[in-house]
């Protein structure tokens, strides 16, 4: 399967929407994701384009999708936090660092190095911007999506917490100038 990976565009807030609201209609979404179904679809269209043009550009946010034949199958988002703020979560933050947020790789499309890819675009983005960190918090229960970010050049850092989803393991990429360096 040939996909090519890249950056949101502001005016694709339809599509951002649509894709979300897939992702959290997933078999595994209770266990992957912060928000419901029935949450997200509760938002009107201001909301998704806000969320689109701030992920579109600029260096607190950006989202990143996989894209092959016109088709949407995957998508990744990283929020950066600058040292001395806190995190999605209300953690302090000590470096500077992009967390990871938002994975889905449609059912169809996986197992096919498309979350490889937009990790890397994550990483490369981080990199870009002087973060050295990519971070990502998954479900204790999560041994799939686990699996991925081991592959993917993620590490356990041994920090756990729980989350409104649950228990939850912290998991962490050193990156350097965008290339995979193991955690």
């Amino acid at each position: 399967m040939s996909f090519a990976v890249r950056r949101i565009r502001a005016d694709e807030w339809e599509r951002v929407r649509d894709l979300r609201l897939d992702a959290v209609r997933d078999p595994a979404a209770s266990i992957a994701f912060l928000h419901s179904f029935e949450e997200e679809s509760t938002h009107d269209d201001a909301f998704w384009q806000q969320r689109a043009a701030g992920a579109a550009s600029g260096e607190g946010v950006a989202q990143f999708i996989a894209e092959a034949d016109g088709d949407w199958i995957g998508t990744v988002s990283v929020l950066r936090h600058t040292a001395g703020s806190t995190d999605h979560h209300g953690r302090p933050v000590t470096s500077s660092r992009g967390d990871v947020v938002g994975v889905f790789i449609r059912q169809e499309s996986r197992g096919r190095g498309i979350i490889d890819a937009l990790l890397d675009a994550a990483a490369e983005w981080a990199a870009s911007l002087g973060d050295a960190r990519l971070t990502l918090d998954v479900h204790a229960d999560n041994a799939r999506a686990q699996a991925a970010y081991r592959r993917a050049g993620f590490a356990d850092t041994g920090v756990r917490f729980t989350a409104s989803i649950g228990p939850e393991i912290e998991m962490a990429r050193e990156i350097v100038d965008g290339d995979r360096v193991q955690a």
